[in-house]
């Protein structure tokens, strides 16, 4: 493994999903679907890897595969304060500088999207990265899809103004899906983890508002594709399509 001693990813996993309960141990492919996340982010070779949950279960599922858990309390309101939780546990001395923070519900994110979040935030002098990519016209046209406005400083890299579920800007293109990955850094999540819910996040159901409106800035990184989520039930059953494809396409080796 590459040595980053500065970073750490965390992948935040809630067994209570509101739209799909169990969500993290939903079987794809034959594995719960936090494994797979937690597979792509080890594939990935560049810092330490926990899951940081409130589920037994689940904790022993990423140990039974090698990896590293942590139990977190039942009454986070988001992932990112379960992270923070997490983090304090894991290095109580405060070494570790930054926290890729990764949603549990990715299970075909590509390994290498890790090192674009993490060259992002090292660019950069904000708070916390994230990264987006092109959508498309249907995908700009759902809610669940969010879009990202953003002022780039080059065809890369730039900074969020605004993120909502709305199809903005109008008359606009492209526009941005925003792809829910965070770089943080380690002040700026206690910051955040602090603070109330703002209005706008409230408005929009999005907690990454509360940082614009607090004044925080975030980094942007853009990307070719954006990994497929699982928030829904067609969302699963789309996730096993493509894993079962993966794996029934991938090359094998002979003797």
């Amino acid at each position: 493994m590459a040595k980053f001693s500065n970073k750490v990813i965390i992948i935040p996993a809630r067994f209570a999903a509101s739209r799909l309960p169990g969500k993290p141990l939903a079987n794809i492919g034959g594995k719960p679907m936090i494994q797979h996340v937690w597979e792509r982010a080890m594939a990935a070779d560049m810092a330490p890897v926990y899951v940081a949950t409130d589920d037994r279960t689940i904790a022993d599922v990423i140990t039974a595969a090698g990896g590293k858990a942590v139990m977190t309390r039942p009454d986070h309101p988001s992932g990112s304060d379960r992270v923070f939780e997490a983090i304090e546990i894991i290095d109580p001395d405060r070494n570790i500088e930054q926290i890729l923070n990764l949603q549990g519900d990715l299970p075909d994110l590509p390994s290498g999207l890790l090192h674009q979040l993490a060259a992002t935030l090292d660019r950069s002098k904000a708070d916390l990265a994230t990264l987006v990519t092109a959508a498309s016209d249907a995908e700009a046209a759902l809610p669940q899809v969010v879009k990202a406005v953003v002022s780039w400083q080059d065809a890369d890299y730039g900074s969020a103004l605004y993120f909502s579920r709305a199809a903005i800007p109008v008359g606009g293109h492209p526009l941005w899906h925003h792809i829910g990955v965070y770089g943080w850094r380690r002040a700026a999540l206690a910051r955040f983890v602090a603070l109330p819910p703002s209005p706008l996040e409230q408005a929009e159901k999005l907690e990454q508002l509360r940082a614009l409106e607090a004044g925080m800035t975030i980094a942007i990184g853009r990307v070719d594709t954006a990994p497929g989520g699982v928030d829904t039930a067609a969302d699963l059953a789309a996730a096993r399509q493509r894993l079962t494809k993966t794996a029934t396409t991938a090359p094998t080796g002979t003797d």
